[in-house]
């Protein structure tokens, strides 16, 4: 089934209508970002680690995002104890994999989790996705040194072991789930100029989640309002400061004739 801007926009009425609580166990580097970037689509955020509570959060939650950017030994604790229960209480449970392949640890820490339950979306950039199949695939840091259609047969393949929908993020991201494909060509090139914009990016998969039950629908419409968000948003920035600026804001903002005028979707 196609998706359509009325589509896209329903589910952003949805979130500002229903307010998710999002349980993001994510990094240092980008907690003010990824909360200001959910309360401004409309979602509640919340950023608890602590593994002496992540539980009873996971449960109450809309959707759960795992963001494995600054790993430590209590944070990798809090994300398993988070991660079952909310699978247990049927809870959306989004991973992103970020810096896989850098080092050992930080890989084995994805393929655990991976393997210790069933999430619901995984989304990472091309290498990070690469990084999942080949353990010999050594990355550079968080960035991406592949093209996002490098890694579709790698994301095809995460996807039918862990049953889940995958997405590859670029300069087009790919959302697949098993034999299904979605691209989105929606974005600008001084988005990767911006720490964070992935985490983002994985935030609002949780989000949509939350209110789309469709795994894969749910992630290309986030990526969509990302991309359409950022273009917005280059618009009025000289440079990646003001941009991350203007990106909350163009979330703030967004109406259905923005989706439907921007809108770079195919499947």
């Amino acid at each position: 089934m196609a998706i359509t801007a009325a589509d896209i926009f329903k589910s952003v009425e949805d979130i500002r209508a229903q307010s998710p609580l999002i349980h993001n166990i994510t990094n240092y580097v980008v907690m003010n970002n990824t909360a200001n970037a959910l309360l401004a689509i409309g979602a509640s955020p919340v950023m608890i680690h602590a593994e002496e509570e992540v539980e009873d959060m996971a449960a109450m939650a809309g959707a759960l995002v795992i963001n494995i950017g600054t790993l430590s030994a209590p944070w990798v604790r809090g994300m398993f104890k988070a991660f079952a229960k909310a699978t247990s209480s049927g809870v959306p449970v989004v991973i992103d994999p970020v810096g896989a392949g850098a080092t050992p640890y930080r890989t084995g820490t994805v393929w655990d989790l991976i393997r210790a339950g069933r999430p619901t979306i995984i989304r990472g950039n091309a290498s990070e996705i690469l990084a999942l199949t080949d353990n010999r695939l050594k990355t550079k840091g968080v960035d991406s040194i592949a093209a996002s259609d490098d890694a579709l047969y790698a994301a095809r393949s995460i996807s039918k072991t862990c049953r889940c929908a995958v997405c590859v993020s670029g300069a087009v991201d790919y959302v697949v789930e098993e034999e299904r494909l979605v691209k989105i060509a929606n974005g600008h090139p001084m988005m990767p100029r911006v720490t964070g914009l992935g985490c983002t990016a994985s935030a609002l998969c949780g989000v949509f989640a939350a209110v789309e039950r469709d795994p894969l629908m749910a992630t290309a419409k986030a990526m969509a309002v990302m991309g359409i968000a950022g273009e917005i948003a280059a618009e009025q920035s000289p440079g990646p400061g003001s941009l991350q600026m203007h990106l909350i804001d163009a979330l703030y903002r967004l109406t259905k004739e923005d989706i439907e005028r921007r809108l770079k979707v195919e499947g």
